[in-house]
């Protein structure tokens, strides 16, 4: 008998409805098509063709950093709430993975950024991320004294809860919240945007691909603030620290199947209610 000739790691987000019938069915499918499947547990670095992800937006992040700077393509199937990355839905799933099997889809490269966080010290730390890089206060009741650079130009000081540093991917999640604006994915650019800034000038800024952003912490500041990535990989910076972000080397590749404008998405999603809410109030 010959070894598969594809290879697909399936990774499921177990806490949301339906994951575990979700999960058995897409292997059955994937085995009877040929394909060896691993999951997580006993996935030990061999060559994948795909991850199908079922969950929501931090679960395909989880998956993206499992197999981060391999070129493997992402297909996110929603079990969640919003599920923006996600491609398929749980009730397509059969139709999407036929597709797949068939090779009747397309890879959509996702920009990433490098992050690079030097410390007082001078200790370097080095990460990236998908969606946003953020600089937040340490302290819940303290704001965090920041400086914006671009280029090695300073831009604006000032006291805030936090800014993010977001690629187009990432304008929908933390950087949205914050009040920044959607970008499309197809622009190439880095968006800043001030958490809860205490200044008269807190826009945000849209900055071109070749360019850093530098976020330092003012050394006569007594707080302290964090530097994290994709809200998963987590570093100190303490006062006088520095991060730097910038266009990543590497992508994300995600699987898509249709060309739906990407406004179609933003309507679909955003537009959906929310969980308990029924007319003239929430439901019992």
């Amino acid at each position: 008998m010959t070894a598969p000739d594809k290879h697909v790691l399936l990774m499921a987000h177990l806490a949301e409805r339906d994951a575990e019938r979700v999960r058995l069915m897409a292997r059955k499918r994937f085995e009877s098509a040929g394909w060896a499947v691993s999951e997580p547990e006993t996935y030990t670095g061999e060559h994948l063709d795909l991850v199908l992800v079922l969950g929501g937006d931090g679960s395909l992040l989880r998956a993206a950093e499992l197999v981060y700077g391999q070129g493997t393509a992402l297909l996110g199937v929603n079990l969640g709430h919003l599920g923006f990355l996600a491609e398929s839905e749980a009730a397509d799933l059969p139709a999407a993975i036929d597709r797949v099997v068939a090779g009747d889809y397309r890879v959509e490269p996702r920009t990433t950024l490098e992050v690079r966080v030097t410390h007082p010290n001078g200790e370097l730390w080095h990460s990236w991320a998908l969606n946003e890089v953020t600089v937040e206060k340490a302290i819940p009741e303290r704001m965090v004294e920041v400086m914006i650079s671009v280029d090695g130009q300073a831009l604006s000081a000032f006291g805030c809860d936090g800014i993010v540093v977001a690629t187009p991917t990432g304008s929908t999640g933390h950087a949205f919240s914050g009040g920044g604006p959607v970008v499309w994915p197809g622009l190439s650019a880095l968006l800043v945007v001030p958490l809860a800034a205490h200044a008269l000038f807190n826009r945000p800024l849209l900055v071109p691909p070749e360019s850093t952003v530098t976020l330092e912490i003012d050394p006569r500041s007594r707080f302290d603030a964090l530097a994290t990535c994709d809200g998963r990989r987590t570093a100190p910076l303490g006062v006088g620290g520095r991060m730097e972000a910038k266009v990543g080397a590497q992508s994300v590749n995600l699987v898509r199947f249709g060309s739906a404008p990407f406004g179609a998405k933003l309507v679909r999603k955003f537009s959906l209610p929310v969980r308990g809410w029924r007319q003239g109030g929430l439901e019992a």
